[in-house]
């Protein structure tokens, strides 16, 4: 055991004494205060706690125990505005500002004069904001003593579509100053981790896991083939659970649908997605915060990082985009440690229309027109993001995702002035084809997480092994909360002939533990995320996830190779 110097326990003793007095928590969840000495000293860090386990707490409290202003990137003005709202109001407590699109000129040059003078401790920003020059030059001048990324998970890969701005953020962290860098995640399986931290320009991060698991959730899949009954039964499923809940639905037009039918039962029901106007959003958050909404029907634009505690069921009327969407969107009903219920809507067809949207990167003309622009602007012209908008015409979104592809297949590069330059003696042609076959790596390993998906609907075994493998955790199963794992429903139980017992554990499993970096003759490198008796997942750089059978890998000698195996400091000769 590693021995405290003085200086450790002090600091750790002042953490615990701001916690209590300023925050009023006597007690300080696992994990916690180990994170929050790392932010304190100076180190950076990645934690990954399950949703409602305290996460906001990490930066919170050693916050008033820094030199400087704090910025947090969170990705929702409505999640700006509760964390803001849920900072303790007293003379004790540092003060938070937010500045984004809903807020004026003169409230956004009061809001940065708060932070110059001190009186706000915290600056929430969107990714957005930090993609804007002028936003990025003034938050240079305020010396930000720590750089907070909530929903880390953007940073990934997976993020490439849903928030390009994500991944331009190492950007803005080296412009500034460079700070030390927080990030924070309720999912990320191992392979994720490192590409965070990677993304992120860390250095020597120090990585705080306390585990996936919500054992008070039950899991259920119920697989229909015919629509109108699928339709029937997420309604009715929803409307007999205790409230208040969520349902998932894949399109607009559904959530209009499924908010329509239960409001006919006579229950407060709220349609929500992007296609609403900011003012009717905010009003459904807010209905469901305050208790006045019994159920939300909901995109996936809502309930990241929601504050609330008593949610009863998340039911999904759909199979979600990737197992990742899924654990966030579970993760926000029985954060109160009660009984709650998840439950998945599945339809074999489902998967087509998931494979779709997994494919959408940057077309092949797209990057080629950005391309062309950034050789154009070379030299003393060299353009930023808006420049390149400008020339393009295209979206701010496209361009900004086809600038990533670019940078992340080595044809371009960013300057610390926020200038985007060629790679030298790269021609458009070459940087297009670079970034295309990036685009095509993304697409795979998207359509990979559709799959898995499906594969977590489908599977024959305990749901709860499935999915916190698929995290990377191991879990002996059976959970005994989840429809496969029920032994006294016979309308759910798996029979021994199909259960997972039934299959022996294969030799080679003792080969191949979680965490092991392998390389496959074909997909190249990649991580052992699972292995489930006779077979293991894997978790490839460039081909998304791979589920391998432990029998042909024995037969086929040099097929997968071990580089690293987990604890190792050095690759495998």
């Amino acid at each position: 055991m590693v021995e405290r110097t003085r200086k450790e326990e002090a600091r750790a003793a002042r953490l615990r004494e701001i916690a209590a007095d300023v925050f009023g928590w006597d007690t300080l969840l696992p994990g916690q205060l180990t994170a929050m000495e790392w932010v304190a000293a100076g180190e950076d860090a990645l934690v990954v706690m399950p949703t409602g386990s305290g996460k906001s707490a990490v930066y919170q409290v050693p916050a008033l125990m820094l030199s400087g202003p704090v910025v947090v990137v969170s990705p929702l003005l409505a999640l700006q505005r509760d964390q803001i709202a849920g900072l303790p109001d007293d003379d004790a407590a540092a003060g938070a500002v937010a500045v984004n699109s809903d807020v004026g000129a003169a409230a956004t040059d009061a809001a940065w004069e708060a932070v110059r003078r001190g009186e706000a401790r915290f600056l929430y920003l969107s990714p957005e904001q930090l993609a804007k020059d002028e936003v990025v030059e003034r938050l240079a001048q305020t010396r930000p003593a720590l750089f907070v990324v909530d929903e880390a998970q953007c940073v990934s890969s997976w993020g490439h579509d849903f928030r390009p701005d994500y991944l331009r953020l190492h950007h803005a962290v080296r412009r500034v100053g460079r700070p030390p860098v927080l990030a924070l995640t309720a999912t990320a399986a191992p392979p994720v981790r490192r590409e965070i931290t990677e993304r992120l320009g860390m250095r020597r991060p120090r990585v705080m896991v306390t585990g996936f698991d919500r054992p008070n959730i039950r899991l259920e899949v119920h697989r229909f083939l015919d629509e109108d009954d699928r339709r029937r039964a997420v309604v009715e499923r929803a409307a007999a659970e205790p409230k208040p809940g969520i349902v998932y639905a894949g399109t607009r037009k559904d959530t209009e649908h499924y908010a329509a039918e239960l409001a006919a039962l006579g229950l407060t029901a709220e349609a929500y997605h992007a296609g609403l106007r900011a003012a009717e959003r905010s009003r459904v958050h807010d209905a469901f915060l305050s208790g006045t909404a019994d159920v939300v029907v909901a995109t996936s634009a809502f309930g990241m990082g929601i504050d609330k505690e008593d949610v009863r069921f998340v039911l999904h009327a759909s199979l979600p985009g990737s197992l990742d969407a899924y654990y966030q969107e579970i993760g926000r009903c029985g954060r109160d440690g009660r009984p709650a219920l998840a439950v998945l809507h599945y339809r074999p067809r489902d998967t087509g229309m998931q494979t779709w949207f997994a494919g959408r990167t940057p077309s092949r003309e797209t990057l080629s027109d950005v391309a062309d622009a950034v050789h154009d602007d070379d030299g003393d012209d060299a353009a930023g993001l808006d420049e390149l908008r400008e020339e393009t015409g295209l979206s701010r979104n496209r361009v900004t995702a086809a600038v990533n592809l670019l940078e992340e297949a080595g044809a371009v590069a960013t300057g610390e002035d926020g200038e985007i330059r060629p790679a030298p003696g790269m021609t458009p042609g070459r940087a297009t084809e670079r970034a295309a076959r990036a685009a095509q790596a993304h697409r795979r390993t998207d359509r990979s997480r559709v799959e898995m998906a499906r594969a977590f609907a489908e599977t024959t075994g305990c749901r709860r092994h499935f999915l916190l493998g698929y995290f990377g955790e191991e879990y002996e199963a059976p959970c005994g909360n989840c429809d496969r794992c029920d032994e006294d429903d016979p309308r759910t139980a798996v029979s021994a002939a199909s259960g997972p017992e039934e299959r022996p554990v294969h030799p080679a499993a003792a080969r191949y533990p979680v965490g092991t970096e392998v390389r496959h003759e074909q997909w190249g490198d990649g991580t052992v995320l699972s292995e489930d008796r006779d077979r293991i997942t894997v978790l490839f750089d460039h081909a998304g996830y791979h589920t391998l059978s432990l029998e042909a890998l024995a037969a086929r000698d040099g097929l997968l190779t071990v580089v690293r195996r987990p604890g190792a400091d050095r690759p495998e000769a």
